[in-house]
Order: C-alpha cells, then structure tokens, then sequence
C-alpha cells in the first residue's frame, strides 16, 4: 500500500464507522465527560417566573409621583416565597432572584431609595420591565437545550440540573482494548537490561483514552511472536468494543502485528504521509475495528491525537467539533518535507518556537510545550511567518 494523506485517512476512516455502543439511564451527578444518548429538551421556563435581577423594591411605574413622594412598603418578598398581587399605590421590599408579584412592572435598586421600613422614597424609576429577569429568559419551555452526541461538560451537567433532570439517558462507554509489543519493553519498576526502554506508550496511551471518557482494556506487553500476538488480539476482539496496539505495524523483520491482523480480519489502511506517524495502521480483527499504532513514543502521541481520537469519538457516538488551529508568529525556521509535519511547540506572547530535537523517539520534546505547529508538505517555514498552531488543550 502506498502512504495515503491524512485527510484521506481520516475520511476513509469516517466512512467505516459506526456507534459501537447501547445506551443507559445513569445519574446526572455521573454525567461528568459522558455522551448523550438523547436531545435534552426542557419540560418548563428557567426562570420559572419574572424575578427580581437585584435587591430593590418591586412597584407600578405609574405610580412614583417622584423622589419626594414616599410610597408604602407592603409587602417583603425574599426568593422562594410566594408574593400577594402588589397592592396599587404601593411598593414591595424584593430581593434578588425573587418572584415579581403581580402588578408590579419595574424593580430599582436599593442604592437609589430611601427607606424607613414603613415606606420608603425612590430618587428615579427606571422604562418598565427595568431590572427584571423575564419568565423563561433563559431556556423556554420546548427549546432543546443539548443534543444527542454531546460530551457533557460540568457547565452542561448544571444547565441539565436547571431544568429538574434527574437522570439522563448517555451512551455506555467505548471499550478499548490496548496492547503494546516489543521485547525490549520493560514496566517501570522493574530493572532494564542492555537493549531495554521502559514502556511509556502503555501509560501515556491509557491516559488519554481515560481522559477521553473511554473505559480500557489493558493487555499489557505482547512479545515479538505471532502466536502470542494473534492471541492476544484475537482475546481482545472479545473484550472490546475497538483494538489499539502501539508497535509492530512498521516493514522490520521483527514488526508482526500487521501480518498477524491479516491473518484474523484485514488491514483496510496502511502508511500515512505524517511526520511523525507513518506507519500508522486500520482494518479489523475478528469483526473488532483495529488501530496500530507506531511504537515510537511521539509518533503514538501524534496518531493517537489527530487519527485515532476522531474515530473512536465517531465509534462512541460523540459530535466532536473539528480542531481548527490558531494563527501565530513562527520563531523558527524550519524546511519543509514530503510529508505533513507536527512539530512540537510552545507559544509565548511573542510567538511560537518549536522544540530543538523533532526525533519521532524524544517525547520529551510533548511535555516541553504546549502545541504543534502544523507544517504543510513541501512548506518551508521562515522566522516571522504566520503559522498554524494546534494547542495540546483543544484535544480533551
């Protein structure tokens, strides 16, 4: 297979998905980083009434005769007590969030009155309507407030609450099955021989899934041999919703997942022209979506961002936005390649600089900064060019 651009392996990648998840009723204190399953549409008016937007006093416009003409206090209304209809020709004590009572029309703030606790006297009067927060001002009553494929935020979790939802109907999470391969990988914790890394894709990989709101599967470390790796894989097809292995997609004598996937499904994409993360790989294990990833640790972190997360957000039923980059000024300057590169980086107030060492196997080179700048192939990147920069943030 030749390398395919990233926007076609994207969109190739959209095309062969589908919502690989049921729904379930949880509770709203749940909700946290969960997809709705269904439209939230309000059953009622927020606020349920006209309140008062301030301490003040509630009155009949028509009825201020002036600054010197002191009205009767008849009535004190604090939130969540029922006002009488005002009384005319007088005025009401009201306290912020409380129910206009029928008949008044205006509120002014306490600073511009004088009050004696009897009566009390209002320098000016404000157009009607002044200082009240009309009946459903915020949410009317039928208005669909979120729809269905929304990852729900703390701010959505309160709006739901709002609205008097106890329970709400989300998708059960993604199960993703993980599995790193390569002998020379090592846990931390345990001591490294000549020719041995500790194995971070595992534990960086299974924290952005988590982060995602994806429940993991994780098969640890499958040695450098096939049968081990059609086990574990063909174990996984059981247990996961989706297959996501970091190593042994590349061309080396040593890289046998490829072939293994081959032999239990098909692999439908291979090679993409990024930098880094070539070797990326899809297709299918035993009717499970498969996603191989590069085993070098920065090439896992980028096809795991820009390639793997879309699909697995389509695969949970998420409406993901596109990542849509930010413009700023290049402090570097840097050649251009055949291919399309994220470049590690971080902004400042004068602009963005990229990390020193782009090697595919620095991943320091991620927790330097703060982005990538995203350089097109063939661009060439001059110091003060404006560049497209995709913050680490939009990503969560």
């Amino acid at each position: 297979m030749s390398m395919i651009s990233l926007g076609e392996a994207l969109e190739r990648l959209r095309n062969q998905c589908r919502i690989l998840v049921s729904d379930k009723k949880i509770k709203l204190e749940d909700g946290l980083g969960r997809v709705l399953a269904s439209d939230i549409v309000s059953a009622i008016n927020v606020p349920p009434e006209d309140n008062s937007a301030m301490d003040g006093y509630a009155l009949r416009g028509q009825d201020w005769r002036g600054p010197d003409h002191a009205l009767e206090i008849s009535q004190r209304i604090a939130a969540g007590t029922p006002p009488a209809p005002l009384k005319a020709g007088t005025a009401a004590r009201i306290f912020t969030g409380a129910e206009i009572p029928v008949g008044a029309d205006t509120v002014v703030m306490q600073e511009k009155c004088g009050a004696d606790g009897q009566s009390v006297l209002i320098d000016t009067v404000g157009e009607p309507g002044s200082n009240i927060r009309p009946q459903g001002q915020d949410i009317r009553r039928g208005t669909t407030v979120l729809q269905a494929g929304q990852r729900l935020r703390a701010q959505d979790l309160g709006l739901i609450a709002s609205l008097g939802v106890e329970r709400i109907n989300v998708r059960r999470r993604l199960r993703v099955a993980i599995a790193s391969t390569g002998e020379e990988l090592v846990e931390p914790g345990d001591t490294a021989g000549p020719g041995q890394i500790y194995n971070s894709n595992r534990y960086m990989l299974k924290a952005m899934l988590a982060n995602w709101g994806f429940a993991v599967v994780d098969f640890g470390v499958a040695e450098d041999d096939p049968g081990v790796i059609s086990k574990v894989l063909t174990e996984a097809s059981c247990e996961a919703d989706v297959i996501v292995t970091t190593g042994g997609v590349s061309v080396g004598e040593e890289d046998h997942v490829k072939a293994v996937v081959e032999s239990l499904g098909h692999i439908d994409l291979w090679r993409v022209a990024i930098k880094p993360g070539k070797p990326f790989a899809f297709g299918d294990v035993l009717g499970a979506p498969f996603l191989g990833l590069p085993g070098n640790p920065v090439s896992a972190f980028v096809t795991a961002l820009v390639i793997a997360r879309p699909y697995l957000f389509d695969c949970q039923g998420v409406s993901h936005r596109e990542i849509l980059p930010v413009r700023q000024t290049a402090l570097f300057d840097k050649k251009g390649s055949p291919r399309l590169e994220y470049l590690r980086s971080r902004s400042g107030p004068e602009g963005v600089e990229i990390f020193d060492q782009q090697s595919s196997g620095v991943l320091y080179s991620t927790c330097w900064g703060d982005g990538m700048v995203v350089q097109q192939a063939g661009e060439d990147i001059s110091r003060g060019d404006s560049v497209d920069v995709v913050p680490y943030m939009l990503f969560n």
